[in-house]
């Protein structure tokens, strides 16, 4: 019995971690959400110009992964898978700011977004960590055994 509650008292820290981590994510999400939504964005108009991808589907399709992300890490029972896919899309917004003409500092702020994005994808890293058993759970069994 006391095994158990000492387990629940470690477990607190990492829900405290893994719930602030959530909220960041989310809140980031959402908030540069009004801009894809809203029409042309300076950043999806260089990449569409040096992909040839149109920029309206390009943005809305980047828009509503942020929505399906922002959503999973709010829920408890999807929080890791959430994590995975936020960080797999700021590991795509860092690859962007990186390798392409976009640069670090489009918006010539600092570098500002780019800086949250590394935040973020931080963020996603460490709430995919904190929730493992929920991604290893998703995977085959013989992966998943070899991933514990």
């Amino acid at each position: 019995m006391a095994q158990a509650s000492t387990h629940h008292l470690k477990s607190i820290p990492v829900n405290l971690v893994a719930w602030a981590a959530a909220i960041w994510i989310s809140y980031e999400f959402l908030l540069y959400l009004q801009h894809k939504l809203t029409g042309v964005t300076l950043i999806f108009d260089r990449l569409s110009e040096w992909s040839g991808i149109p920029e309206k589907p390009f943005r809305l399709f980047v828009a509503g992964m942020e929505i399906v992300a922002a959503i999973l890490v709010l829920i408890p029972r999807t929080q890791g898978p959430g994590g995975v896919f936020a960080t797999g899309i700021m590991g795509g917004a860092i690859f962007f700011h990186l390798l392409t003409p976009l640069g670090i500092d489009p918006y010539e702020d600092g570098a500002n977004h780019f800086e949250e994005a590394g935040l973020t994808f931080s963020l996603g890293l460490l709430l995919t960590w904190l929730r493992r058993e929920q991604v290893t759970s998703l995977l085959p069994r013989r992966l998943a055994t070899s991933a514990a």
